[in-house]
């Protein structure tokens, strides 16, 4: 398993449409994908493959999250993920 810690920085967070795209790029690797993010000193996980998960996390702009990668193209994954996020999540 490979993890990286990575700020939103997209000015609306992972409203439908970045989280649309964060879960398009993530359903494109076999890995299992995750993403964790602390709120109120409770960790709050969820399934980067799923746009309801995503969007349940409640992720703002501005939040730090942890993206996690395990499987056979773990660490394809965490790079390709963390650049669309540091990218902005075509916004």
């Amino acid at each position: 398993m490979v993890s990286k810690i990575v700020k939103i920085k997209n000015p609306t967070g992972l409203h439908l449409r970045p989280a649309g795209l964060f879960c398009k790029t993530a359903m494109q690797f076999r890995s299992k994908i995750t993403i964790q993010k602390n709120v109120r000193g409770e960790d709050v996980t969820a399934n980067a493959k799923s746009v309801l998960s995503v969007l349940g996390a409640c992720i703002k702009s501005g939040d730090e999250i942890e993206i996690q990668c395990d499987g056979l193209d773990e660490e394809l994954a965490l790079e390709e993920m963390v650049q669309i996020v540091e990218a902005g999540l075509g916004e």
